[in-house]
């Protein structure tokens, strides 16, 4: 299977943003590629919570989203939209949502994921993030298929929990996503490894497009911008490398040798080898 990850500098103009992202899908697709992935937060990456509420949209309203889905038909591509920021539909919560659609070559919508685990982290004096203050988190994972493949569906932060991705791959999964805008801090320290170990754990293609770079806000001048970490990764399921994008957007394609998820479990069968114990 050919893949495409696309590493995108999203900023807080959601049309700059799909005028951006279009034409890299369109190259994915002219190189070959049949499954295509973009990004945590296509549509908007903001540090303006005021801004989000004032042009967020219902996902039956999202340009984004309508535009990306006419891209995968046009195409004939299986198509990831890592994730959409969105406004929510309980209104009893009022919070966004952060949510994962997996398109198929005809347009429509196959699976959807809500991010599960909020970023609730002090990493330093200067660098705090609260998501779940404006986004609501979600309750099921999602096991979905693309391309014929069996697809566990995550974004970001769900990357630290690791029985997520091994009751995924227990599920059945053989690619695992994760759509990030990884903090620069957090990314250099742990992103490569956490990618790696989700992999080796499980047996799977691990799949991580990533933003990147200083995130343009002419619209909240007066807010620190956000940056994410960019390397954008491929890993196989023996925790090889096979792609990193490097810190700049851009396209990365990557063949997938989908019979290595059975060379791995057999050599390493540990899904099979849970055991219940007492304690701690």
């Amino acid at each position: 299977m050919k893949i495409a990850l696309l590493q995108l500098n999203s900023g807080d103009d959601a049309y700059a943003n799909l005028a951006a992202t279009v034409p890299m899908i369109r190259e994915a697709a002219s190189a070959g590629a049949k499954f295509v992935l973009t990004p945590e937060v296509t549509n908007l990456l903001s540090p303006d919570r005021k801004r989000q509420a004032a042009i967020l949209k219902p996902e039956a309203e999202d340009p984004t989203l309508s535009a990306l889905r006419a891209e995968a038909s046009a195409a004939g591509i299986w198509l990831l939209i890592g994730s959409l920021a969105l406004k929510g539909d309980d209104p009893d919560d009022g919070r966004f949502v952060n949510r994962s659609f997996l398109i198929d070559p005809e347009g429509g919508i196959a699976a959807r994921y809500d991010k599960l685990h909020m970023f609730d982290v002090t990493i330093s004096e200067t660098e705090q993030y609260r998501e779940s203050s404006a986004y609501r988190p979600g309750s099921r994972a999602v096991l979905a298929r693309a391309a014929g493949q069996p697809v566990g569906m995550t974004i970001c932060y769900d990357l630290r929990f690791p029985y997520l991705y091994r009751d995924l791959a227990k599920a059945g999964a053989r690619i695992l996503t994760v759509p990030s805008a990884f903090s620069p801090t957090t990314g250099k320290a742990h992103w490569e490894a956490l990618l790696r170990a989700r992999a080796i754990e499980t047996g799977c293609f691990v799949l991580a497009p990533a933003q990147c770079g200083t995130h343009p806000a002419p619209h909240s001048p007066d807010r620190l911008p956000r940056q994410s970490h960019g390397h954008s990764l491929a890993v196989d399921p023996w925790g090889n490398v096979l792609s990193d994008a490097g810190v700049s957007p851009g396209v990365s394609m990557v063949s997938l040798d989908l019979e290595a998820v059975d060379r791995a479990r057999s050599r390493i069968p540990s899904l099979a080898h849970d055991r219940a114990y007492d304690g701690p």
